[in-house]
């Protein structure tokens, strides 16, 4: 165990006050080696030996040492004795403990504090109060201090597990945030550009000219599907070095009129509703709201085909509220949204303290209402 320089201090002052005492008091004996190779030493290394040291002072405290009372007892060692039985009382613990081997370390500190009182009351019988005062008050108060110590460090490591376990969570829920903002983009764009492609192969195997409009248009979803994810990646590390130097706004429901124009292009039918008067929503949950209805009509372009679908907008006192009506189509591949889709619509709706109701139409289709608490920007 690594010296202390408080160790290393008190030490000297021990040593100090032993050889000064020795040199003026003139007790008989000449003690004073005892002193320099025994006690200091032990009063050094505390810390390491907490049991040897009160067991020296224990042993050096038998009457056998004080024939007829020709010698008494010196100060430095009433010091020593208080110094050995605080050092056990606080490192060599009684209460708390597990383990046998630290219960019976405990129970030997504790019979070593009682031995030593003994035997300074076989020495003077006329101090009882001595022989507690200078061995056990001290081991009680080590004891004291060292389950305080305890308690607190224990204390502190909960703590810092608790904002660990905070620091995971965050982490956790930032990583979550990110993959539903990836994937509700990419697979929006992607999703776009595979069914125009399906387009422009069947009629390149029919033999019929390909619109040049169409092939515009799956090089516009792909850039966008880009430019999104450079944008999220570049918002990810904390600078714009993946959006050219600067950080395109993020969308919300003010383009809501561009997202059903990319899927009208992919075969959609859709119609448009909007009710209320409009009102600016806190950024997060204009975003969230554009989302929703883009993984909604994601779902009806990958699981219902070219379908008719009716989307509203309606701002009402109770909040926003969106909703995606699609009547079906000759294509099932899948429940829409039945994946990480609906999931991750929840999720957004959730975190706003909102609604939302999702499932098929007993006449066919799927239908999908939200509803985002009037989160109003300042």
């Amino acid at each position: 165990m690594e010296m202390r320089r408080a160790d290393l201090a008190l030490t000297g002052a021990f040593v100090a006050f032993a050889l000064t005492e020795e040199a003026v008091a003139h007790q008989p004996g000449g003690w004073w080696p005892f002193v320099l190779a025994g006690f200091a030493p032990l009063v050094a290394l505390r810390r390491a030996v907490p049991l040897t040291g009160l067991l020296a002072s224990c042993v050096g405290g038998l009457k056998y040492w004080y024939p007829d009372q020709i010698v008494n007892y010196r100060l430095w060692q009433l010091a020593a004795m208080i110094i050995a039985a605080y050092t056990v009382g606080r490192h060599v613990p009684l209460l708390g403990t597990t383990g046998r081997l630290a219960r019976a370390r405990g129970v030997a500190g504790l019979l070593l504090a009682v031995a030593t009182g003994a035997a300074f009351w076989q020495v003077d019988p006329g101090d009882p109060m001595g022989a507690f005062f200078f061995p056990v008050a001290p081991w009680i108060l080590g004891t004291v201090f060292g389950v305080q110590h305890r308690q607190s460090a224990d204390a502190a490591t909960a703590r810092a597990a608790i904002r660990e376990q905070r620091v995971r969570e965050a982490v956790m829920e930032e990583r979550v945030r990110i993959a539903r903002e990836l994937h509700d983009m990419v697979a929006h764009s992607v999703t776009v550009m595979v069914i125009q492609a399906g387009v422009v192969r069947r009629r390149l195997d029919a033999g019929l000219t390909v619109d040049a409009e169409l092939l515009r248009n799956i090089e516009s979803s792909g850039r966008d599907a880009v430019g999104e994810l450079r944008r999220t990646l570049g918002l990810l590390r904390g600078d714009t070095a993946g959006t050219g130097g600067t950080t395109a706004a993020p969308v919300g429901l003010d383009r809501l009129d561009e997202l059903l124009t990319q899927v009208r292009e992919a075969g959609l039918t859709v119609t448009l509703h909007r009710s209320g008067t409009p009102v600016t929503l806190l950024p997060a949950a204009d975003l969230s709201a554009y989302r929703i209805v883009q993984e909604a009509l994601t779902n009806v372009l990958k699981h219902a085909g070219p379908a008719a679908v009716t989307v509203s907008l309606r701002y009402a006192d109770d909040g926003v509220h969106l909703s995606v009506v699609d009547e079906g189509g000759p294509v099932t591949v899948a429940a829409p949204g039945s994946g990480q889709g609906l999931i991750g619509m929840r999720e957004r709706v959730t975190l706003f303290g909102g609604d939302l109701d999702a499932g098929p139409l007993p006449s066919g289709g799927f239908a999908v209402h939200a509803r985002l608490p009037r989160l109003v920007a300042s």
